[in-house]
């Protein structure tokens, strides 16, 4: 999910096409590359079995690969031709917010990093980005959690829901997948993200009175579109908890059930804010359950097997 974060990053900056693989799906594609090709390998751990088979099967094609990761000498980082690391400290819940976010914000200043190289931005507007992900996006941060009792507040009224839809377009439709993931990872919600433009093409059949729909309305250029699908839930009987900038709630929040905020910032640092707030509305959802947030049922921190 971060990867599909990065892919809207690299073709904004870059406008080179990017693709996102799932990686236990990937060599068993026959996929498409060489050595004219990046691979990014994004792993936590650094130990999950299927991501380090396809960063084996990249490097058999001749692709130069790139890990990101958070352990130190780990399996994926010693394989891999380069490696960043994300410095998130030690994972302690399985859910982990840090993982994510210190992904996405690598996977930007990569980005930065090449658009510089290539000559597409200037100097100032890389050293920009890598300014606002080191101060501007963490003051954002602590701004939200400051207001966290929004989030307790809203989860109170929504614990009962055993069914959850995400929708979300663009950029939002990428985090929307991360939020219902986590959701479920340590409530035991059913939940399922879908981009909000494909809920005529059957989706909408599940939407019934009182089915709870979380809206993602963050990114700018496609607000009205976000809107529209809103309508479209609540007239068929959905409540619509809505997640928008602090410049979008007042027109949101006329259409919707209840409503999260974050603050307004760069639109591709939004996913940044946006998952810690829906992140914040897990666990509170699952703290209200009962559930044991930090070792939930079924999962490990390390993914050693296929």
């Amino acid at each position: 999910h971060a990867g599909m974060v990065g892919k809207y990053v690299f073709e904004e900056l870059l406008r080179i096409p990017t693709a996102v693989d799932y990686a236990s799906e990937y060599r068993y594609r026959n996929p498409i590359t060489g050595d004219k090709t990046l691979t990014i390998i994004i792993s936590q751990s650094g130990e999950t079995a299927d991501t380090l088979a396809a960063l084996k099967e990249a490097k058999k094609r001749g692709s130069h690969t790139l890990a990101i990761v958070n352990v130190v000498g780990s399996s994926i980082a010693n394989a891999a031709d380069d490696v960043i690391y994300t410095w998130a400290g030690p994972e302690i819940a399985v859910a982990t917010t840090k993982g994510y976010c210190t992904q996405v914000s690598v996977l930007w200043m990569i980005a930065a990093a090449i658009a510089y190289t290539c000559g597409r931005i200037p100097e100032e507007q890389a050293r920009a980005t890598v300014d606002a992900l080191a101060k501007a996006v963490p003051q954002a941060i602590e701004a939200m959690l400051a207001k966290r009792e929004q989030f307790v507040r809203i989860a109170k009224g929504l614990v009962d829901h055993e069914h959850v839809f995400y929708i979300g377009r663009g950029l939002d439709y990428a985090m929307s997948m991360e939020a219902s993931l986590k959701l479920k990872e340590i409530s035991y919600i059913h939940s399922e993200a879908y981009a909000s433009g494909e809920l005529k093409h059957g989706t909408i059949s599940l939407i019934e009175d009182g089915t709870l729909v979380i809206a993602l309305g963050l990114y700018g250029p496609l607000f009205e579109k976000a809107m529209s699908n809103v309508i479209e839930v609540k007239a068929r009987g959905a409540s619509v908890l809505a997640l928008t900038t602090e410049s979008g709630a007042e027109e949101m929040e006329k259409r919707v059930d209840a409503l999260m905020t974050v603050p307004d910032t760069e639109l591709m640092f939004l996913p940044s804010l946006g998952v810690v707030s829906l992140q914040l509305f897990a666990y509170y959802i699952a703290l209200q359950r009962g559930c044991d947030i930090d070792k939930p049922r079924n999962l490990a921190k390390s993914v050693t097997v296929e």
